[in-house]
C-alpha cells in the first residue's frame, strides 16, 4: 500500500464528522441531509468504483412504484397495510426526487407504464383483483391507478390487452446522478472515488474505519453500499444482479412509456430513439445473486428474443451496449434503514426500487443521527 502524505492525511481524513461507505442515490442523499442538519460538519464519502457503483448509475431509469402483477405477487408475503406502505414510500421517495433535482435536470417524463402479458391466467388474475387494489391505492393517489387498454404499440405474441398505470414515468438515469454529485460538491462534501472501505471497529465514541487505502476515524459512520453491503455488516439484504441492452438508435420509434412483462422480471422503455431493455433474473436466481458486473449469454439471448419476437418484431434493430447492475433484496420489500451500534447506521435493501425511494431512504439514514 502506498504510504499518503502527511498533506493527504490532514487534508481528507482527519477530524471527519461523517462518513459515508458509497456514493449512489442513497449515500449522496444522506451527505446533503447531513450537511442540511450540521452546516459546519466534516462529510467524507467513500466509493470503491470510479463512478457511483452498484444500480445508481447502471438501473434502467423507471420512476415506478410497482406494477399490478408484482402488488398482487406482493400481497402472498405482506399485508395490505405493508403493501400500501411501501406503495406510498416510493411515491413519496420519487416526488422528494424531483423536489430536490427538479423535473428537467432529470429528463422526467410522464409517459405511463403498461404491463404486459403472455400468461393468460396471470392476465385475468390481474383484471379480476385490478378494482379491489385500486381500492387499496386509492388514499394514496386520490385516483384510480390501473386500468385496461387495447395493445397499440404492434407488441406481438402478447395478450391483446394491457394494463396501464397514468403515475409511471421515466427519467435519465446518468443525468440524475450528474445532478447529485455536483449538488454534493457544491455543499463542500468530499468524495473520494477508487476506495474500498475493507472493515469498521467501534472505539471510544468513534470509529475506526479500514480501507484499501488507509485506516482513519471518523465520529460517526452511515453504510449505504446496498446489495454490497454484506461485506460490511450482517442485515437481510443479498446481491442481485440485474442485466440491461440497449439498441442503436431507431428510426420512427413509435414505442414511449415504461413497459413490464412477466411480473416485472423484463423491462423495457424509450430513451433517446433506443429501446433499453433489461431483466431475466429469473431465469437463473442463484446466479444473478453476485456481487460481480458482468453479463451472460443466456439472459442476453433471452432479452434480444423479447427484443426481436414481441417488442419491435418487424424492425431491423442492433444492440449497441450491454451491461449490469448490482441491486440488494430480501425476503421482504421494506428497505433497512436502522443503527448497527450507537455512531454506525445502515440504509440498504431498496429492493430494485432505488429510483423511487433512494432519495427517501438517504434522507432517513442522516435523520438518525
Amino acid at each position: 500500500m502506498d504510504s499518503l502524505s502527511y498533506w493527504e492525511i490532514k487534508q481528507w481524513f482527519q477530524n471527519v464528522d461523517f462518513t459515508i461507505v458509497g456514493s449512489g442515490i442513497v449515500g449522496l442523499n444522506c451527505a446533503l441531509q447531513l450537511r442540511k442538519r450540521f452546516p459546519a460538519a466534516k462529510i467524507l464519502i467513500l466509493e470503491k468504483g470510479f463512478l457511483p457503483q452498484g444500480a445508481s448509475t447502471k438501473n434502467a431509469g423507471f420512476a415506478c412504484f410497482g406494477s399490478l402483477s408484482e402488488l398482487i405477487d406482493d400481497l402472498k408475503s405482506h399485508s395490505e397495510e405493508e403493501v400500501v406502505d411501501l406503495v406510498r414510500r416510493r411515491w413519496n421517495g420519487l416526488q422528494l426526487l424531483r423536489k430536490n433535482l427538479g423535473d428537467l435536470q432529470i429528463d422526467f417524463q410522464e409517459l405511463k407504464g403498461f404491463e404486459l402479458f403472455n400468461d393468460e391466467a396471470l392476465f385475468e388474475k390481474c383484471v379480476s383483483q385490478k378494482e379491489a387494489i385500486n381500492e387499496l391505492l386509492f388514499p394514496v393517489f386520490n385516483k384510480n391507478v390501473f386500468t385496461e387498454k387495447e395493445n397499440t404499440f404492434g407488441f406481438q405474441k402478447i395478450i391483446p390487452r394491457y394494463i396501464v398505470n397514468d403515475f409511471e414515468g421515466q427519467i435519465d438515469t446518468g443525468k440524475m446522478m450528474s445532478e447529485l454529485l455536483k449538488k454534493a460538491r457544491k455543499k463542500g462534501i468530499t468524495i473520494i472515488n477508487n476506495i474500498s472501505v475493507e472493515d469498521f471497529m467501534s472505539k471510544n465514541n468513534t470509529v475506526e474505519i479500514k480501507t484499501n487505502k488507509i485506516t482513519f476515524t471518523s465520529k460517526q459512520l452511515f453504510i449505504a453500499s446496498n446489495g454490497f453491503s454484506k461485506r460490511l455488516i450482517n442485515e437481510e439484504v443479498q446481491p442481485a444482479r440485474a442485466q440491461v441492452l440497449i439498441t442503436k438508435p431507431i428510426k420512427n420509434l413509435h414505442i414511449k412509456g415504461t413497459f413490464h412483462l412477466e411480473e416485472g422480471y423484463y423491462y423495457f422503455r424509450n430513451i433517446d430513439n433506443r429501446i433499453l431493455l433489461g431483466g431475466g433474473r429469473n431465469l437463473d436466481f442463484k446466479g444473478e445473486e453476485t456481487m460481480e458486473f458482468s453479463t451472460t449469454e443466456r439472459i442476453q439471448n433471452k432479452l434480444e428474443e423479447l427484443l426481436r419476437k414481441t417488442i419491435l418484431p418487424e424492425t431491423n434493430v442492433e444492440i449497441e451496449h450491454r451491461w449490469s447492475g448490482i441491486m440488494g433484496v430480501g425476503n421482504q420489500k421494506k428497505s433497512i434503514v436502522k443503527p448497527i451500534n450507537a455512531n454506525v447506521f445502515c440504509g440498504v435493501r431498496l429492493g430494485g426500487m432505488g429510483v423511487a425511494i433512494g432519495s427517501l431512504v438517504g434522507k432517513e439514514l442522516a435523520d438518525l443521527v
